[in-house]
């Protein structure tokens, strides 16, 4: 992802990460200080014995993660995950996992972000604390 002066939508923000979409994956809010969406159940998602898949889980932290980290760069730069560590502590059965994305450190080389996933009673579900790498912008200087 490389930052752009005007964030786009929240549907835009998805658009722009195909395997997030093609996942189902939704934003609804999204600013520097707090990026939410969420992942409705689906049986499409699941292991074995109808449990949410860990690996849907963690696409919707990463997902929302690097939205989040998308959102504090400066003009030009992108981003790209390069340390992701997960605890996840409740099975997810039914409805829609809700995940908020903060950022806990956003500086001029990382960014670090923590994303914690929510069921849709409330209870946790699990915690990723992801960094993210601030990378120059790929644009050529004139001249």
């Amino acid at each position: 992802m490389t930052a752009s002066q005007d964030a786009p939508d929240p549907a835009g923000l998805v658009a722009m990460m195909p395997f997030a979409a093609e996942l189902g994956i939704e934003i609804d809010a999204a600013g520097p200080g707090e990026v939410v969406g969420r992942l409705p159940f689906s049986p499409r998602r699941c292991t074995a014995g109808g449990v949410l898949h860990g690996g849907a889980l963690m696409t919707l932290a990463d997902s929302l993660g690097a939205v989040c980290a998308f959102l504090n760069l400066p003009s030009g730069a992108s981003t790209a995950t390069i340390s992701s560590s997960a605890n996840l502590v409740r099975a997810v059965r039914e409805g829609d996992v809700t995940a908020r994305s903060r950022p806990l450190h956003a500086g001029r080389s990382v960014i670090v972000v923590q994303t914690e996933l929510h069921d849709s009673q409330g209870r946790l579900v699990g915690q990723v604390t992801q960094t993210q790498a601030v990378l120059g912008s790929r644009e050529v200087p004139p001249g």
